[in-house]
């Protein structure tokens, strides 16, 4: 039976059966948003769906808090290189995280019950320098769009064991509802895995920010969660 985080709860990463859960992805699934209309000239109404697109990410700090390496979107590459700053991959240096690739609309038509982005975890690779790894969601906004997570109609992640495309056992859930403490927040760091002698950790941290563009939240993140 799987665990239903809470905010703030803390578990250790362990089976059912007692052994240490090491082999498993971290998979976020979420919904556009769809709004009803006035038809032409006003008669009727027509649904208008809204794309969602949401960065999922990660970053690895050492027991000081300095960043050691991180997964983001190489969408965003050409930007990232003009300002200087670490250029997007989708996989840890040591092989521990690999991430599933950019999903930009989110589930139409309600929750489908699959993961929209995916990292998959084998803490087995992951380097002795790592003591940390924090996971969080950045809202990418098109064009003309103008929304936060209080409007997204539904976010949730959970940890399970299996493979991007089959999931075997869910471990964990963490459900983020809409919540009115979200509004004109557009980032929110979701939780971290931690090192407690040899075992590792989950924290379902479920925090908002108003951030702008996932920079500003890892800059967050070394500076307030070391």
């Amino acid at each position: 039976m799987s665990i239903n985080l809470q905010k703030g709860q803390k578990i250790d990463l362990r089976k059912s059966t007692g052994e240490a859960l090491t082999n498993f992805c971290v998979g976020v699934n979420w919904g556009a948003i769809e709004t009803t209309k006035a038809g032409f000239l006003g008669f009727g109404t027509k649904k208008v769906v809204e794309d969602v697109d949401l960065d999922l990410s990660c970053v690895m700090l050492n027991q000081n808090g300095d960043l050691v390496d991180w997964i983001y979107s190489p969408e965003y590459n050409g930007w990232l290189s003009q300002n200087n700053f670490p250029l997007g991959k989708l996989s840890s240096k040591d092989g521990g995280f690999r991430h599933s690739g950019d999903d930009r609309q989110g589930d139409v038509g309600g929750d489908d019950g699959l993961d929209n982005e995916i990292i998959s975890v084998d803490l087995g690779r992951v380097g002795p320098d790592v003591d940390k790894i924090f996971f969080f969601l950045n809202i990418y906004l098109n064009q003309g769009q103008n929304f936060d997570f209080a409007q997204i109609p539904f976010a949730k992640i959970r940890m399970y064991e299996g493979t991007p495309t089959r999931v075997n056992s869910v471990h964990s859930t963490y459900d983020i509802v809409t919540d009115s403490s979200y509004k004109g927040k557009g980032a929110l760091i979701l939780g971290k895995l931690y090192r407690r002698n040899s075992d590792w950790k989950f924290d379902a941290i479920g925090d908002a920010s108003d951030d702008k563009i996932f920079v500003q939240t890892i800059q967050r993140i070394t500076q307030n969660y070391k």
